[in-house]
């Protein structure tokens, strides 16, 4: 989509604001840390008044990249600012405070996961975006920003995070565009790959074995799907961050034609991601909105109540 409107009415809130929050998503992961503090850095070098809110804090494996530590929301007067950008925190934690907000204040949303019903003042929700961060990207790559090399880094981590190293079938030639953009001016790789690959805790490694050991091919749809309950989680003493890679890690297995990981949610929930490659010719969306959900192409999702009952065939769900 074109979003130039859009990305002419956030230069234009940003020039008339003086304090500007910026808010990530909670349990913060690289591509909401890096969009969200590249925006920061050129927001206080336009001589802005900033902060970047999030319930979590920087997560340990990040700080050898960023030197920030994150405002709690309780910590910070919601009032005084006269501008807030939810950055892949739509539904992830600025939903918790939305309700909050002042009717002056002016709300931005970014973000590139599908069917979030929240609005905003602006709002650029595409997810046929990468990343967070590839969002970040293109409004600089618009107004022609020159960025330097810390600017870059966090916006080349945050893509090579969310893209499995430009790997995963959100890997577009745009995509590799930003990247190449993005080292031409200065990005760090070694840095970000030092940084990202100590990211595999005992606990993420954990939850792909236990994903891993379950998952089963259908021979008719060439499915691979898995199921993880939350005493797989607790078993693993993992988190719902730690699964987030396993859709795109079983759509690697040859002979496949998506990928389906079924994970118990808090509320009496179940999410299901579901991921393809263009080759393969499968519309996963086409799946997820026959359960109500949505997303592009190559990576959707959807929601649905209940819990999962393994049985010797696979699972239910009831």
């Amino acid at each position: 989509m074109d979003f130039a409107k859009e990305f002419k009415s956030i230069r234009y809130i940003i020039k008339n604001s003086k304090r500007i929050l910026l808010f990530a998503h909670s349990g913060p992961d690289s591509d909401t840390a890096s969009a969200n503090l590249a925006l920061y850095y050129h927001i206080k070098e336009l001589g802005k008044e900033a902060d970047v809110a999030c319930f979590d804090k920087v997560p340990e494996y990040l700080k050898g990249v960023i030197n920030y530590e994150f405002k709690h929301p309780e910590d910070v007067d919601l009032h005084s600012y006269d501008s807030i950008f939810a950055i892949d925190s739509v539904e992830r934690g600025f939903d918790k405070i939305k309700d909050k907000l002042l009717k002056k204040q002016a709300v931005v949303l970014l973000d590139h996961h599908p069917d979030i019903s929240i609005k905003g003042d602006v709002e650029i929700i595409d997810p046929e975006y990468s990343s967070a961060s590839e969002i970040v990207f293109d409004y600089f790559e618009f107004f022609k920003i020159r960025i330097g090399s810390r600017i870059a880094t966090l916006l080349l981590m945050g893509i090579l995070a969310d893209t499995g190293n430009l790997q995963h079938s959100n890997t577009s030639p745009k995509v590799m565009h930003a990247a190449a953009e993005l080292l031409n001016r200065g990005a760090l790789v070694s840095k970000i790959f030092k940084t990202v690959s100590s990211n595999n805790k005992i606990s993420t490694l954990k939850i792909w074995g236990r994903a891993l050991e379950k998952a089963k091919i259908n021979p008719k749809t060439k499915m691979i799907a898995t199921a993880i309950t939350k005493k797989d989680l607790e078993d693993c003493n993992a988190s719902y961050e730690d699964i987030a890679e396993i859709s795109s890690i079983l759509n690697t297995v040859p002979e496949t034609s998506f990928s389906l990981v079924l994970s118990e949610r808090d509320g009496g929930k179940i999410k299901g991601s579901l991921r393809s490659e263009k080759y393969k010719g499968v519309d996963v969306s086409e799946i997820a909105h026959q359960f109500g959900g949505g997303g592009h192409k190559l990576a959707s999702g959807f929601e649905v109540k209940g819990k999962i009952k393994e049985t010797a065939d696979g699972w239910e769900i009831f």
